[in-house]
């Protein structure tokens, strides 16, 4: 809902903040005091077409200011959320429009693209005017206007996600589909590279372990000559370390006394020959049962060949091969039988299609009941304003085409005939401003309780009218702003008169400048402007009295 709006230094105003309330607001005026300023400036706020023309003479920028609860309207909520703009429940959309011409646009104090104020203003208000912003001009809004009055925003959401769903699998066959060739080069590509890995057959650290081998049986002669060579000496050679230690024992033993200062030297020597003696048997053994094996060092080195000449195949080092080995195995899987084969794409689309095709038959179906029970219920309330003789038709334009679209198997459009005999045709390009505005009326009453909109803005609806349809026109204003927010600007006393709140627009000059001036009236004043658009300038005491017993009635307006 609307709460405040500050209008700086647009147009005649040069300072306006006006506080809104729930229900319907009229703003009245005479003829050229700046009623359509409230106006314009909100349509600014959700992202209209700034003119530089519009900054108040000798000022360099005008800054306009809408703010709005959105506690109750989820859609806006969550479009704030998805944006990262959301800030509780409040919601600020600014907009600042230079000299030059340049403009900025806010939403809840960030600087934001010009799109997305018109994408959340449509979400908190529709302005029902002969300007750019009339909604009822879009085909869209139609659709919407039905859905809404039909119960069916669910189905209506389910069946475009059903279409999203859908068209992204068309792109990913499309795709497929396209790049058949080089996929399918690819995939033989595949096969014959895990062919080869597979036969290779390497596992995670065996390449160490084989060049581990090859150093090993490689220096096999210089192992078991210089073993045989260090077992000689340890052990059998006449001159060997095992004889000359025993040598040197000999020596000691053969001392004329016990010298107990040698007893540890003694045992060092008995232990060195000890050690030496089964080092020597040690290698022996090893010498003897040593296998130099040329075979197996042919057989490491042919391994390790294959895998050096793999490795530089692929252009990795040789232990990467394991890993790369893995990963095109994965990949072959995945085009050879996994998500990505053109067989399992098709199926899945035309699965996709036919539960789009449930869900647009089925949405179908309730819209062209819904459509019929609208176009009753709309002409009841043209007839009430006056248009008796106007037809009001829901045309449901069924797609013909085997392409399915995000909003279902129908074009929706709203059309009508002026006169009887006349065939309906698109609101566009029958009806007048005037006509647009009270049709508008018509439609918004019918559907104002399922209708997502929080504030309404009707500019000049009474165009045309008078008398008792002017009256009818103000009780159903009133009872859309029951339900909700009404703003209209209205030359009619019988409209303003049911108002639940009132705003007066007037103008004038000080000190060669001229301004424009908006207040909220209070009960006397509103009676005395219900009189001033009743009877102009000169009130007489009858005029007074009318407007009293008109403001009355108007208070005690049920609809």
């Amino acid at each position: 809902m609307l709460m405040q709006l500050t209008v700086s230094n647009y147009a005649i105003a040069e300072r306006v903040e006006l506080q809104f309330n729930a229900g319907m607001t009229a703003l009245t005026g005479e003829t050229g005091a700046g009623k359509s300023i409230v106006l314009d400036a909100l349509g600014l706020t959700m992202g209209g077409r700034a003119d530089a023309g519009a900054v108040r003479h000798g000022a360099k920028r005008a800054d306009i200011t809408a703010s709005f609860d959105v506690s109750r309207i989820a859609e806006a909520r969550a479009w704030l959320e998805e944006h990262e703009l959301d800030d509780e429940t409040d919601c600020i959309l600014r907009r600042v429009i230079s000299r030059d011409g340049r403009s900025r646009a806010y939403i809840n104090g960030q600087p934001c693209p010009l799109n997305h104020l018109r994408d959340l203003g449509s979400l908190l208000m529709d302005i029902h005017s002969q300007h750019q912003h009339q909604s009822l001009l879009r085909k869209d809004t139609h659709r919407k206007l039905v859905d809404e009055f039909a119960g069916a925003e669910e189905l209506a959401a389910r069946t475009r996600e059903a279409w999203k769903i859908w068209q992204r699998s068309r792109t990913r066959l499309s795709e497929r589909q396209q790049n058949a060739d080089e996929a399918e080069a690819r995939l033989q590509l595949l096969r014959y590279q895990v062919e080869e890995l597979d036969r290779l057959a390497l596992e995670a650290g065996e390449q160490a372990q084989l060049e581990q081998e090859q150093e090993q049986l490689s220096h096999a002669d210089t192992v078991l000559h210089n073993s045989h060579q260090a077992a000689l000496l340890c052990t059998e050679d006449d001159n060997s370390a095992a004889d000359l230690l025993r040598q040197a024992l000999n020596q000691l033993e053969q001392l004329p006394t016990e010298v107990p200062a040698l007893a540890e030297t003694i045992q060092m020597l008995t232990d060195a020959q000890i050690q030496v003696s089964e080092a020597g048997d040690n290698l022996r053994r090893f010498v003897e049962d040593y296998d130099a094996d040329p075979a197996r060092l042919a057989e490491v080195e042919e391994r390790l060949s294959a895998i050096y000449q793999m490795a530089r195949k692929h252009r990795i080092n040789p232990e990467e091969l394991p890993e790369l080995h893995s990963k095109l195995a994965e990949e072959l899987a995945a085009l050879d039988q996994g998500e990505g084969s053109i067989e399992q794409l098709e199926e899945e689309l035309a699965k996709q299609r036919q539960a789009y095709d449930t869900l647009a038959s089925e949405l179908s179906v309730v819209r062209q009941a819904a459509a019929t029970e609208l176009d009753q219920r709309i002409a009841s309330e043209l007839a009430q304003l006056g248009m008796p003789s106007m037809q009001f038709v829901t045309h449901l334009n069924r797609d013909n085409s085997t392409e399915p679209a995000p909003h279902g198997l129908e074009d929706i459009e709203f059309l009508v005939s002026a006169n009887p005999g006349q065939p309906a045709r698109p609101l566009a390009k029958v009806a007048s401003g005037g006509e647009l505005s009270r049709i508008s009326l018509a439609i918004q009453v019918v559907v104002a309780q399922t209708s997502t909109t929080p504030t309404l803005v009707f500019d000049e609806v009474d165009v045309g009218i008078g008398g008792g349809t002017a009256e009818v026109v103000g009780r159903l204003l009133r009872a859309l702003g029951s339900n909700g927010q009404v703003l209209c600007v209205t030359h009619l006393p019988q409209v303003a008169a049911q108002s639940h709140q009132h705003l007066f627009v007037s103008k004038f000059t000080e000190q060669d400048a001229t301004f424009s001036r908006i207040e909220s009236l209070d009960d006397q004043r509103r009676i005395s402007e219900v009189a001033r658009m009743l009877g102009g300038v000169d009130m007489t005491e009858q005029t007074i009295a009318h407007a009293r017993e008109m403001f009355s009635k108007g208070q005690a307006t049920h609809h």
